[in-house]
């Protein structure tokens, strides 16, 4: 017996929408086989992998704000992070792996934007996973060409005379930046700027909160 959607409507009454069911990507296809070729060698186990999928899905850009955090209030450690993120981040107890992650600060005269133009690459370490807007191909083209523009598009407006750097990411480097000290948070323990610090602010394509924002 078909099936009467009326007018595409589903009992509930909302609209039905077509399965999420498609055919395997290359890629998709590719990553399903090696997996199951790594198990098969004993090389690694279906529960470490599960066990590594759960580590990564558990990272968010809070770790990243608490190194941001460190670094707003104490010029030390700032200074570490600047000549070697890696090593930096490490001294908090987080751990970037063998990327080599490099660490670009906010001033009033430079503004840091961080892109990947092949595809995705992102330091998911610190910041957990990249968001949609990241991996679209409007944005990896357009940062690199036109990145005031795509700043004012994130509500990110800089004077004419703010010089913007744009970093393209690579799969073995990796970039995160140190936004400007909100004004008016010399009162704020480092817990509290971390909660300035937002995702778009270590990409460059945002600021920190305004206290009490």
């Amino acid at each position: 017996m078909p099936h009467d959607h009326h007018d595409h409507l589903s009992p509930s009454g909302h609209p039905y929408r077509k399965d999420d069911d498609t055919p395997l990507s290359y890629w998709q296809s590719m990553e399903i086989a090696v997996r199951e070729l790594l198990v098969e060698k004993e090389i690694t186990n279906f529960e470490e992998i599960s066990a590594q999928i759960e580590k990564m899905d558990a990272r968010s850009p809070a770790i990243g704000a608490a190194v941001v955090a460190r670094a707003w209030i104490d010029p030390e450690f700032k200074a570490r992070l600047l000549d070697n993120g890696s090593t930096a981040t490490a001294e908090l107890g987080f751990d970037v792996g063998p990327m080599n992650l490099i660490a670009l600060e906010n001033t009033a005269d430079t503004h840091n934007i961080v892109v990947c133009t092949l595809c995705s690459c992102y330091p998911r370490n610190l910041l957990g996973l990249p968001p949609d807007w990241y991996k679209s191909r409007a944005y990896r083209s357009r940062t690199v060409k036109e990145p005031r523009k795509v700043l004012s598009e994130f509500g990110v407006t800089l004077p004419q005379t703010t010089q913007i750097r744009v970093h393209d990411s690579t799969a073995d480097m990796r970039y995160v930046v140190i936004p400007a000290r909100p004004i008016g948070s010399e009162a704020l323990d480092e817990a509290e700027l971390a909660k300035l610090v937002t995702r778009d602010s270590m990409i460059g394509t945002g600021l920190a909160l305004a206290p009490n924002a």
